[in-house]
């Protein structure tokens, strides 16, 4: 291998490796939704056509995907590491016939208030420290919050879903 392709992998290597540093330093480390959880979460959601589902830090654009392909929401992922804004938008080529859009951004720079439904996983100290002020600052009334394993401080959930000891928690919102 040459000097010039040896460089531009490790630059490569760095710049992505930053990336998901400063992704999970801001809001949170990647942690998978597991697939199994899907179905509660948008039970919970009570998605319907046409409305607004935002997925703050979207990571792989599991879900994102999924509120478009099988509510016929116009999803939108927010994400904020290089790596895995790529690979959204490889998979959004895939799925070309649903209303996706994937973003490269800050989530605390994007204006929520066209959301009927926002979801999330994040640290509880960013979420309380940051989050919350926005979504109460943002959101319509009777928009619906889904935070992913964390409790908003504060708030009073709608409903908790936890079926068993080894499920996670799925905390349910309304503005």
């Amino acid at each position: 291998m040459n000097n010039g392709l040896g460089l531009l992998i490790l630059l490569t290597i760095f710049v992505f490796g930053i990336s998901l540093i400063f992704s999970a330093l801001s809001f949170a480390p990647w942690v998978p939704c597991r697939s199994r959880d899907l179905a509660r979460i948008f039970k919970l959601a009570g998605l319907k056509e046409g409305q607004v589902f935002y997925d703050l830090g979207c990571g792989d654009g599991k879900l994102v995907i999924y509120a478009a392909n099988h509510y016929k929401a116009k999803a939108i992922g927010l994400e904020i590491s290089l790596p895995f804004y790529l690979f959204c938008r490889l998979r959004k080529i895939f799925n070309f016939k649903a209303d996706i859009n994937f973003k490269f951004k800050n989530l605390f720079k994007e204006d929520l208030s066209p959301a009927d439904v926002v979801y999330f996983f994040g640290m509880p100290e960013t979420i309380n420290k940051k989050l919350c002020a926005k979504l109460k600052r943002e959101l319509k009334p009777g928009a619906k919050i889904i935070s992913y394993t964390f409790s908003l401080v504060g708030w009073t959930p709608k409903i908790i879903d936890k079926p068993t000891p080894n499920d996670l928690s799925i905390y349910l919102y309304e503005v």
